[in-house]
């Protein structure tokens, strides 16, 4: 059947179109996949209750507003003290990514800072805690890619 749009396919380009304009109109998004407004309201709807698309929020720029210091803090932590720290690491303000992790580390955290000494402060003060029992700190020199999303595959 050419030319007939599978749910699925409906799903992924109706997430392309958001990844390239997450402001987009229900209109608009309904014009550019050539269906109903209703037809987008309801896919729409049904993507946020299955948790696949989480909300719409702006792509900040942290550079531009002065937090061009980005820290990488790998942890290796006291088995049973895991989801504390990284429920610790969590609320820390300028942390904007938090993983458990297999391999050498047992947390990744990724953190934005103004400047080192600011980093440093907050290193400092996560590092005091004893359940954190190793810690290796790299600051990034060059940001090749950050926060990429990228556009689903869609069967044709």
């Amino acid at each position: 059947m050419v030319g007939v749009m599978t749910y699925e396919n409906l799903d992924a380009k109706l997430i392309n179109a958001l990844l390239g304009d997450g402001r987009a109109s229900l209109r608009s998004l309904a014009e550019e996949l050539d269906v109903s407004v209703t037809t987008v309201s309801n896919h729409l709807r049904d993507l946020e209750e299955e948790g696949v698309v989480e909300g719409y929020t702006p792509v900040v720029n942290y550079d531009a507003l002065g937090y061009d210091v980005t820290a990488i803090l790998q942890l290796k932590v006291e088995g049973s003290k895991l989801p504390d720290i990284t429920e610790r690491l969590k609320e820390e303000k300028q942390m904007i990514s938090v993983y458990e992790v297999t391999g050498d580390y047992d947390v990744i955290a990724v953190g934005k800072f103004k400047d080192t000494d600011g980093m440093n402060r907050q290193i400092k003060s996560l590092l005091t805690d004893t359940d954190i029992r190793e810690s290796n700190t790299s600051v990034v020199l060059n940001a090749v890619v950050e926060n990429q999303q990228f556009e689903l595959d869609i069967d044709e």
